[in-house]
């Protein structure tokens, strides 16, 4: 049976993160989380909180490995440049995308930590799933994901959030995450709800998600 449903204020994430950091490896000694969801679905903002409750686990946001060019046709590069080296126990050294410049910037270091945080769209693509130990969902619909999106980004990228939204419904029409996540992440007023996944239970061992 699913356990009941839960919130928990943005301070109180404590029990999720004990129970990631319960859970056994699963790329080399690294326990590796991927946060996925639409874009502007509050991703990058629930995974800085995961963090700190991980007392500042490493996240990687796939904002630094997508580009202009590769919004999605970029899991080549981010399995070179940080699945193998941290599956090898080896600090992974990746090259961040400034989004301004149109360029890619100078290594940056991620090192294997017991629990490392992969936040972005995309990040439960099938590819990355067998390294990852939980898969959870930021579970707010596509248009007021998209919304939110463009709002926080203003007018100036209207152009770009109308390719984006195109690229993103093709990418998930191709290769969902949701129905593969462990837990969903539903943001309240007060703070996140925890819902149990679509898998019903999680891939890697016995439940341990906090709820």
């Amino acid at each position: 049976m699913p356990s009941p449903r839960r919130l928990l204020r943005p301070a109180g994430l404590a029990p999720l993160a004990d129970a990631l950091r319960a859970l056994p490896p699963s790329c080399g000694p690294v326990r590796l989380i991927g946060v996925d969801g639409h874009a502007g679905s509050g991703k990058s903002t629930f995974a800085g909180r995961l963090s700190a409750a991980l007392d500042d686990a490493p996240v990687l946001h796939l904002d630094d490995i997508a580009s202009h060019a590769e919004l999605f046709e970029w899991t080549d590069r981010l399995l070179a440049q940080v699945i193998e080296p941290l599956r090898r126990g080896e600090t992974a050294h990746f090259t961040p995308y400034d989004w301004q410049a149109r360029c890619f910037g100078p290594p940056r270091a991620l090192e294997p930590a017991p629990v490392v945080l992969i936040e972005g769209v995309g990040a439960g693509r099938r590819v990355l799933r067998p390294h990852l130990a939980r898969l959870l969902w930021m579970e707010l619909p596509p248009a007021e994901s998209w919304r939110r999106g463009r709002s926080r980004d203003g007018a100036e990228l209207r152009d770009f959030w109308d390719g984006w939204v195109r690229a993103e419904r093709r990418h998930f029409t191709a290769d969902p995450s949701r129905p593969f996540a462990d837990l969903l992440i539903r943001q309240e007023s007060a703070g996140y709800e925890m819902l149990p996944g679509p898998t019903g239970q999680p891939r890697h061992g016995p439940a341990h998600d906090g709820r």
